[in-house]
C-alpha cells in the first residue's frame, strides 16, 4: 500500500510502537545541564551513557541502572523536547543529539565509555560510534534497527520520501487527531496495561515539533552505509512478540535484525523470548542478565 491511501494515525502508531520509552518515576537527584541535555549521574565505576528513546524521559533506565550496580556509573540522558522536557531547534535532530552527546564524553572525560540506547536511542548510540570510531568502547542497542522503513521493504529513496510525507501530517494535525495516534502508537509496546498508559502521558507531553523532526528522520534514515566504521563491540538486544499475532516468529524477527546488522563487524543479536519493545521493562531479568555478560566478556 502506498504512503498516500495510508493513514496518519497507522504511521504514527507504527513509528511509535518502535520508537517510545517508558515513564518510571525516581527521586534521584536533579540531573546536570549539558548543551539543552540533561544528565543524571548515578553510581561509580565503569561509565555506562543510557540513552532513551522517542518521547521518553531519562527515568525510562532508572530501574536498569540499579540492577546493574555496584562498579557501574551510570549517565542516563534526558533528550530535550521529550517528555515535558524543553526542546530545541535543529535541522536535524538525531545529528544535533549526536554531536551534543559525543561533546559530553569530552567534557566529562569519558574515556571509552559504553553507550546504551533504546530504539530512537540506539540509532543515535550507532551513529555516535560511527562520527567518532574508537571513541566508544561497547554498544547495547536495544530493539532498534538501522534501517526502519526497510521493515517495509522500501528503498532509501522511497523512505526519505514517504518520511517527508509523515511529518507534514503530524505537524498539521489537529490536537484530538494528534492525541488519537498517540494512544493508537501505545498499544502493543509494553506487555503491561500501566506501562501504556505511562507511554501515552509521554507522548502527549512532549513537543510534537520535536516527535514529528524526530520520527521523521527514524523512518527516513538509512544507517546501515555507516555500520562498517563502528569499531565498538555491539550487543543488539532485539522484541518480537508484539508482532506474533501478524506472524512474526521469534526466528523470523532474529534473522531481519542480523541481516540489518550485517555490516557491523561481530554485532551480536540476542531475542527477547517474550517482551514487547520496551525490553527494559518487560523482560528485565533477561536484558540485565544479557547486559551484565557483554561487559565482562574480554574484547
Amino acid at each position: 500500500m502506498s504512503y498516500s491511501k495510508r493513514s496518519w494515525a497507522g504511521l504514527f502508531g507504527a513509528a511509535v510502537g518502535i520508537a517510545t520509552a517508558l515513564f518510571v518515576s525516581h527521586g534521584q537527584a536533579a540531573p546536570t545541564e549539558f548543551r539543552d541535555l540533561r544528565v543524571e549521574v548515578v553510581g561509580h565505576g565503569r561509565p555506562v551513557v543510557m540513552i532513551p528513546g522517542l518521547n521518553s524521559a531519562a527515568s525510562a533506565w532508572t530501574e536498569t541502572c540499579a540492577a546493574l550496580q555496584p562498579g557501574v556509573q551510570c549517565h542516563i540522558v534526558q533528550l530535550p523536547g521529550f517528555a515535558g522536557a524543553p526542546a530545541v531547534a535543529a535541522d536535524n535532530f538525531q545529528l544535533a543529539m549526536r554531536d551534543r552527546l559525543l561533546a559530553y564524553l569530552d567534557d566529562r572525560k569519558l574515556d571509552k565509555p559504553v553507550v546504551m540506547g533504546h530504539s530512537l536511542g540506539g540509532s543515535l548510540a550507532l551513529q555516535m560510534a560511527a562520527e567518532k570510531p574508537g571513541r566508544i568502547e561497547r554498544l547495547v542497542i536495544v530493539d532498534a534497527l538501522p534501517f526502519l522503513a526497510g521493515l517495509r521493504g522500501m528503498t532509501p529513496e522511497a523512505a526519505r520520501g514517504m518520511a517527508g510525507g509523515m511529518r507534514q501530517q503530524m505537524l498539521a494535525a489537529t490536537p484530538a487527531q494528534w492525541e488519537a495516534g498517540t494512544r493508537q502508537g501505545a498499544g502493543g509496546m509494553s506487555r503491561t496495561p500501566a506501562h501504556t498508559e505511562r507511554v501515552i502521558a509521554w507522548g502527549l507531553a512532549s513537543d510534537r515539533a520535536t516527535t514529528a523532526q524526530a520520527m521523521s528522520e527514524l523512518w527516513g534514515e538509512d544507517l546501515r552505509p555507516l555500520l562498517p566504521r563502528i569499531t565498538a563491540s555491539t550487543l543488539v538486544l532485539g522484541a518480537w512478540a508484539a508482532y506474533e499475532p501478524m506472524g512474526a516468529t521469534l526466528e523470523s524477527t532474529k534473522k531481519i535484525f542480523e541481516t540489518q546488522y550485517a555490516g557491523l563487524n561481530g554485532a551480536r543479536v540476542a531475542m527477547s523470548q517474550r517482551g514487547h519493545h520496551f525490553l527494559m521493562w518487560d523482560d528485565a531479568d533477561w536484558l540485565v542478565g544479557e547486559v551484565k555478560g557483554f561487559l565482562a566478556a574480554a574484547q
